[in-house]
C-alpha cells in the first residue's frame, strides 16, 4: 500500500528524539533505526544484557467472540481451538495459493484473542479479519503502545517493575502491572534471545520506557540492531524471507502447523502446503555463509559449482555476534543440505559460501 504524508509517530517519538535515534521513515512510521551508541553497541546490549525496542508501529487487534478461535482456524494453518488461556502461539494467514500474506502472534487473552500483526501489513491484516472472521467483532487498539524487553538481563529488568513477569514461560502471557501501569506482559520477541513484549496505554508508554531504561542493564535499541539480531536468530522478516511467493514449508515453518491442523486441514492453501508437507518443497530457506566481510544483501543470486542459478538470497547483512556476514536464501532442494558449497554473485563476483544450518545463534528462550 502506497504510504502517502508525513510518517506516524508511536507514543515514545519525543523520547526517541531525546535520547539521539536516528529517524527514518520505516512502513509509513518515523521510527529510530539506531541511537548515538550505534548498532553493533545496540545488537551487543541485548545479546550480553537488555534492549528495549519501540514496536509500537505493529497492529495489536482483539477478536471477540465465543467462536474467535474456530474463526481464525479458517485462515491460519496453526491450531487456534484449544489454545489455553494465558499461552501464545505464533502462526500466519495463508491464501488459497498456500503461500504467506503476514505472520503473525495469537494469545489466548481469557475473554479474548489478542493479535499482534506487523506494521506493514497492519491495515491489510485488520480488513481481511474484518471480511472473513464471521461473528466476530475485530477491534483495533491504536489506543496501546509496544515495546520490548530482550536479552539474558530482561527478566531481571522486567520483573524488577512487575513481579509477575518472572513466572512466565516463553509464549505465555499475563496482565500485570508495570511501575504501577496495567500492561499486558507477553514473554516472546523477535532477536532469539529471552525477554518480553509489553503492551501498554498509549498515554503511559513514556512512563513505562523510561522505568525500564533507568535499569542499569537495559539499553535503548533500533530498528538496525532488531534487524541484524532476527537475522542471527534465522527468524523470517515478511517482505523479505516470507511473503505471497512462499509457503510456510519453504520457510522451514513446518513447526507452526500442529499434528490436528495436518490431520484435518480446512485452511487456505492446504492443498499445496499438505502435499509440500509429505512430499517437500521443491526449495527451502537456509542459512548462508559467506567467506571473506562482503555481505550477501537481499536479491543476490545464489549459483552451484558450475555457475547455475539454484536461489536468491533474502535477507543478509553483518552479524556482530558471528563476527561476519550472514544470510538467508532459498535454495534448490537439492542444494540445502548444510555444509553444501555454493557461491554468492556479490556486485558480480561469485563469492564462495556454504549452506549452514539455522539459526546463527543459538536461540535463549526460557522454556
Amino acid at each position: 500500500m502506497a504510504m502517502t504524508g508525513q510518517p506516524k509517530r508511536t507514543p515514545l517519538h519525543d523520547l526517541h528524539v531525546e535520547l539521539g535515534g536516528k529517524i527514518v521513515d520505516f512502513a509509513g512510521w518515523a521510527m529510530p533505526v539506531q541511537y548515538p551508541a550505534g548498532i553493533i553497541a545496540e545488537h551487543n546490549a541485548c545479546r550480553t544484557k537488555a534492549a528495549l525496542f519501540d514496536v509500537s508501529h505493529m497492529g495489536q487487534v482483539e477478536l471477540h467472540g465465543e467462536l474467535a478461535a474456530a474463526e481464525l482456524e479458517r485462515l491460519v494453518p496453526s491450531a487456534m481451538v484449544g489454545l489455553a488461556p494465558g499461552k501464545a502461539r505464533y502462526t500466519m494467514f495463508t491464501n488459497q495459493n498456500g503461500s504467506i500474506l503476514d505472520d503473525l502472534i495469537v494469545s489466548n487473552a481469557g475473554d479474548h484473542l489478542f493479535v499482534v500483526v506487523n506494521a506493514a501489513m497492519r491495515d491489510q491484516d485488520i480488513a481481511h479479519m474484518r471480511d472473513n472472521l464471521a461473528g466476530i467483532r475485530v477491534v483495533e487498539r491504536s489506543d496501546l503502545a509496544l515495546v520490548a524487553v530482550q536479552g539474558p538481563k530482561a527478566e531481571a529488568v522486567v520483573a524488577s517493575l512487575a513481579p509477575a513477569a518472572a513466572h512466565l514461560r516463553f509464549m505465555e502471557t499475563a496482565k500485570a502491572d508495570l511501575a504501577g501501569i496495567p500492561c499486558r506482559i507477553s514473554r516472546l520477541g523477535y532477536t532469539g534471545e529471552d525477554g518480553y513484549e509489553i503492551s501498554m496505554p498509549a498515554s503511559e508508554a513514556e512512563k513505562v520506557a523510561r522505568a525500564l531504561l533507568a535499569h542499569e542493564d537495559c539499553e535503548p535499541a533500533g530498528l538496525g540492531a532488531r534487524d541484524s539480531l532476527r537475522l542471527e536468530a534465522g527468524l523470517c522478516l515478511y517482505g523479505n524471507d516470507i511473503d505471497t511467493r512462499t509457503s510456510p514449508i519453504e520457510a522451514q515453518l513446518n513447526w507452526a502447523i500442529q499434528k490436528r491442523r495436518r490431520e484435518e486441514g480446512g485452511f487456505p492453501g492446504e492443498e499445496r502446503i499438505l502435499r509440500e508437507l509429505a512430499s517437500g518443497p521443491a526449495r527451502k530457506l537456509v542459512g548462508l555463509l559467506p567467506e571473506g566481510r562482503a555481505p550477501a544483501r537481499q536479491s543476490t543470486q545464489i549459483v552451484d559449482a558450475v555457475g547455475a542459478v539454484i536461489g536468491e538470497v533474502t535477507s543478509g547483512g553483518f552479524g556482530p555476534t558471528v563476527g561476519g556476514p550472514v544470510s538467508l536464501g532459498y535454495v534448490l532442494a537439492s542444494h540445502a543440505a548444510p555444509d553444501t558449497p555454493v557461491s554468492l554473485v556479490i556486485r558480480g563476483n561469485p563469492v564462495p559460501a556454504r549452506v549452514v544450518s539455522l539459526p546463527f545463534v543459538p536461540h535463549n528462550y526460557k522454556r
